[in-house]
């Protein structure tokens, strides 16, 4: 069906209409011709904003596995599903065909379902980026098991969180991971996590590194001696339309994590849709997310939107810098890689590295460049561009959330024109709006308010787990009858997004509101400047003033840093004006992060308030130890 795969301009239009004006017959028509159920819903939709509460295609009963795996066997049954490439270049790489996947997912659901596991159970995963951790994800859900995978990489405290919240009955994890060069000792976190988890009764372990490892007698047992006793033949559990599927816990303002559950009919049905559109997926295409499974992209863009498709889709268990920084490249021209969906904060730390990374290797088999995460500044555009796109392949700068489940604003290659930076145009059935400070629509275009989403879309979360009243506060309070992204947004003369940060990275100085975005993208066009970050903090005259902490590309920077802090509010002038300069520039060697690449502007403004007692736990964070390092040299 057309509505299923746009192709041209007039045909997004077309079908951007319909889905606005008619959006239950839009998403119910592509419902049932794209997927298989075992019984049709009674509504495609009830939705009520009050409560709030919706519910996609209810009364319909499916299992997501049939549609990621069983009805691919006849036609597909020999394409490789998932293409496994190791951390290390010199082992061999995976393909895992569609029956392939079809039996190891039911032998590990057999696993499971010994050892007690049953339907609406939570499964806490933890595991590297290896065909286990989908194969686990995917055995979950065929017996209507929930999920939770948390990123191995996180703290043994903020596993333990994670498990107790939602009442996890097992984990599923790896004797260790292979980081680079290093390995890491993931059952040591485990054993430590579960100190504190008296609900854990069983922990299967997966042989990654072959370490020797503590393992409890009675609890901990490895998953390839069970995996011999089972059958590969497993029944898929009936779930009704909106059974949870998963959770996956997010960053919230507080401090504490939000396990954001996601049901099964309304989110498969939108990250297949958005999979097929925003990557324009054709049949023998190979796709790479270098995303974790462990956030909501490797979950929506890696494993159940491609699967759903019948793609062919990578899991790379390794980083960008080893053994050297041609390491993407290298697996593109390897396996021609057609789809290539990364983060900016990748594509800023391989623009500093020598070209020759890059040029060496034959790119031309890519179709599609994507980036996810947080938006792309321009001057890392133009580099993907220039140099990895050969100014010949479009950029999708996509826009989404974890609440979310999907893609939402996002240009479609081939048939949107790119502008950099620009998020661009939403996705069929998304309609955004944008607000101002006293709760009005701002129409028309050429117009920057808060980012609101006013009519639910299939992928929507349901619910915060165990803490439905915190849902509705945070997303529902502030707009009657809208979900509240959190984001600030523009939207320019031809009616193009731009996401413009955090409305909390909004600062009054002396009564002009500055969004922090622009000011970071103006420093970040300083050729010496690889990334930075802008934070308020108290002034006597101005109320707010504007502290910025920028990364050098060059460490050790020898240039006078009272100089650079000169060019640097030059440009602020150049680009926004002088009620934008910077009153405190402090240069670091790097900035804190989370594991998925933001930036933690919450930690920075707290050092930059002088407010270092009140920092929280930095354990998470992807580089702790540079918290310290800004600690002492704060100005």
């Amino acid at each position: 069906m057309s509505n299923y795969h746009i192709k041209n301009l007039e045909e997004y239009f077309q079908v951007y209409r319909e889905s606005v004006n008619h959006p239950e017959s839009f998403w119910e028509e592509i419902a049932e011709e794209n997927f298989v159920w075992r019984k049709k819903w009674n509504n495609v939709l009830e939705c009520d904003f009050s409560k709030p509460e919706f519910k996609w295609f209810e009364g319909a009963k499916l299992n997501i596995t049939e549609n990621c795996i069983d009805r691919h066997l006849f036609a597909r049954g020999d394409k490789t599903a998932i293409l496994f490439e190791p951390n290390d270049p010199s082992e061999a790489a995976q393909h895992i065909t569609y029956k392939d996947l079809s039996k190891r997912v039911n032998a590990f659901a057999n696993v499971l379902k010994s050892k007690g596991i049953v339907k609406g159970d939570r499964v806490c995963i933890y595991l590297p980026m290896i065909p286990a951790l989908a194969i686990a994800t995917l055995a979950c859900a065929r017996i209507g098991a929930i999920h939770s995978v948390v990123f191995a990489g996180f703290s043994s405290t903020a596993l333990s969180t994670r498990i107790n919240d939602s009442a996890c009955k097992m984990i599923i994890t790896s004797d260790g991971s292979y980081r680079g060069a290093k390995t890491i000792d993931l059952k040591g976190i485990v054993d430590e996590a579960l100190e504190t988890c008296p609900g854990v009764q069983s922990v299967l372990v997966v042989k990654r590194i072959n370490s020797s490892i503590q393992m409890k007698e009675g609890r901990d047992e490895y998953l390839e001696d069970l995996l011999l006793n089972v059958s590969n033949e497993c029944p898929a559990e009936t779930m009704d339309a909106e059974d949870p599927l998963f959770i996956l816990y997010t960053s919230g303002s507080t401090g504490m994590p939000k396990g954001m559950v996601h049901s099964t009919a309304g989110y498969m049905v939108y990250t297949a849709y958005t999979f097929k559109n925003a990557f324009q997926y054709k049949e023998d295409d190979v796709y790479w997310c270098t995303a974790d499974i462990g956030w909501i992209t490797g979950h929506s863009y890696i494993v159940y939107g491609p699967l759903a498709n019948g793609a062919t889709t990578v899991m790379f268990e390794g980083i960008p810098s080893y053994p050297d920084f041609g390491r993407f490249w290298q697996i593109v021209e390897k396996h021609k890689i057609n789809q290539f969906y990364t983060a900016p904060t990748a594509i800023r730390a391989l623009a500093k590295e020598n070209l020759d990374f890059v040029d060496k290797y034959d790119l031309s088999s890519l179709k599609v460049l994507g980036s996810v995460g947080e938006p792309i500044n321009e001057e890392a555009w133009h580099w993907y561009n220039n140099n990895v796109g050969k100014r010949k392949r479009p950029i999708i700068d996509s826009w989404w959330q974890t609440e979310t489940g999907g893609i939402m604003i996002c240009p479609i290659p081939y048939v949107t024109p790119t502008l950099p930076s620009y998020a661009t145009l939403p996705m069929p059935g998304i309609q955004p709006a944008l607000m101002d400070e006293n709760g009005n629509e701002l129409k028309g275009n050429q117009v920057e308010g808060k980012l609101c989403i006013k009519f639910p879309w299939p992928s929507i979360a349901r619910t915060i787990w165990g803490n439905h009243q915190r849902y509705k506060e945070t997303y529902f309070s502030s707009y009657e009858n809208k979900y509240f992204t959190g984001d600030g947004a523009l939207r320019d003369d031809v009616g193009y997004y731009r996401i413009t940060g955090r409305v909390d990275d909004v600062i009054i100085v002396s009564g002009h509101n500055l969004g922090t975005a622009p000011i970071e993208d103006a420093i970040n066009e300083h050729p010496a400047v690889a990334e930075s970050a802008i934070v308020g903090f108290p002034h006597d005259v101005k109320g707010s003033a504007l502290y910025g902490y920028v990364t050098l590309k060059e460490v050790g920077e020898h240039r006078n840093h009272e100089n650079l802090s000169k060019e640097i509010n030059q440009i602020i002038t150049e680009h926004i004006g002088p009620i934008a300069k910077l009153d405190k520039v402090q240069f670091t060697n790097g900035l804190p992060k989370t594991r998925s690449g933001k930036i933690m502007r919450r930690i920075l403004r707290k050092i930059a308030c002088n407010e270092m007692d009140q920092l929280g736990d930095t354990s998470t964070l992807l580089n702790p130890a540079c918290v310290k390092e800004i600690i002492d040299g704060a100005l």
